[in-house]
């Protein structure tokens, strides 16, 4: 196989949860050393949560967790031990990147802060990603992505107009890695310039603004409080998921033009409807929306909401199927080539599914391997990384350091 770009990039991973393991997970996938610091006093977050395996619990059977930390290395440390951070120095200075998301403060009170870890390694590029970032009046403000989600703005825009708002749950969980992974590179490529590391620090909160920039802009300059408007949009009529059938079967449809609208009324079978003053413009349609959804999904509960979908994308007009996660595993053609989902073999649940990176790099292919098991690759780390003699490794087992 190729040389994989990251290849010789070594990561220590004091992540958990999802901002920073999806982070480190690209990394690993196309090639850099990735070592997972973690205990089982303090595991990953994901490794206490389902869906496990057969629904029995366990560090090594969530889901969850083995899909989003593929390709890394486990290492069990108890950090609360002044050995084990003396250790955890000691894999930073081998490290070329150290990543950690926990709130503001938490790694310098173990005394594994940036400004600690530079003594030992000068040239580390040491990624910091919390919800408000380091600085600020609520920097220090700790909590989970379902906050953050809310606190972002997301929550207050999602549901219907008449009902309270929509829980999302942790969404800007999935916003923030794309920018981590881009500024680790950034700062790679800056130290291959100049030698020098940096210290890098991702507000979560300011990631997910990014993505409310037109509600913002529009607040700013019309004053205008956005609100929810459901499956709506002020751009498109129709815009919403409309029952097809069979039990709890929905397809999504957006007419933007009145040509896709015209395009629609002829898959309908009722050309004389984009005829009808009513619906014959964007306007009108908009004044009449409840009129027209129900129109609409008079003709949808008549077919499977896959053939509805490609009716309207034959046409023209934007439409998909509402999947469910048995949907896109099993039965999404796009997704069931080969290079998508990757069948694993892990050693206590298995074969199962990860998906692979969402890009392909023509010329730096990547590999994916299974997840780790607690703790399974510690001894390495100390052994062949750290260069550490037997009985200093059982010392360090017998003190409660590797645990």
């Amino acid at each position: 196989m190729p040389r994989k770009p990251l290849e010789g990039i070594k990561v220590a991973d004091f992540s958990w949860s999802v901002v920073g393991p999806l982070t480190t997970k690209t990394l690993a996938d196309y090639g850099a050393e990735v070592l997972k610091i973690e205990s089982s006093i303090a595991p990953d977050l994901f490794r206490t949560l389902g869906p496990f395996k057969d629904n029995i619990p366990g560090f090594n059977r969530g889901g969850v967790f083995n899909e989003y930390n593929t390709n890394k290395l486990s290492v069990t440390l108890n950090l609360q031990h002044p050995k084990g951070v003396q250790v955890a120095k000691r894999l930073a200075k081998w490290a070329d990147v150290v990543v950690e998301n926990f709130a503001q403060g938490v790694m310098a009170k173990i005394g594994l802060s940036y400004d600690e870890l530079r003594k030992v390694n000068p040239g580390i590029i040491y990624l910091s990603s919390c919800m408000m970032g380091q600085t600020g009046p609520h920097a220090g403000h700790p909590g989970w992505g379902g906050f953050l989600t809310a606190l972002a703005g997301f929550d207050h825009i999602t549901g219907w107009p008449d009902r309270e708002p929509v829980d999302l749950g942790p969404y800007t969980d999935f916003v923030a890695p794309p920018f981590c992974v881009a500024i680790i590179m950034a700062a790679i490529l800056y130290r291959q310039r100049t030698g020098k590391g940096q210290y890098l620090d991702v507000s979560q909160y300011e990631c997910a603004i990014q993505l409310m920039a037109p509600l913002v802009l529009d607040t700013v300059v019309n004053k205008r409080i956005p609100g929810r408007i459901a499956n709506r949009s002020p751009y498109a009529a129709p815009h919403g998921a409309y029952r097809c059938q069979g039990r709890d079967k929905w397809c999504a449809i957006a007419v933007f033009s009145d040509e896709e609208w015209k395009s629609l009324c002829g898959v309908i079978g009722n050309s004389v409807l984009s005829e009808n003053s009513k619906f014959a413009t964007l306007l009108g349609r908009k004044e009449n929306e409840k009129e027209l959804d129900k129109l609409i999904e008079e003709w949808t509960t008549n077919y499977p909401a896959e053939d509805v979908m490609i009716m309207m994308q034959a046409a023209g007009v934007p439409a998909g199927v509402l999947q469910t996660g048995e949907d896109i595993v099993e039965h999404d053609p796009q997704l069931r080539q080969p290079y998508y989902f990757c069948e694993l073999d892990h050693p206590e649940i298995g074969k199962y599914c990860a998906p692979a990176p969402s890009f392909i790099l023509s010329k730096s292919p990547y590999e994916l391997k299974r997840a780790p098991t607690l703790g399974e690759h510690t001894e390495y780390a100390l052994r062949e990384i750290l260069g550490m003699a037997d009985d200093e490794i059982a010392d360090l087992v017998i003190e409660g350091v590797i645990q």
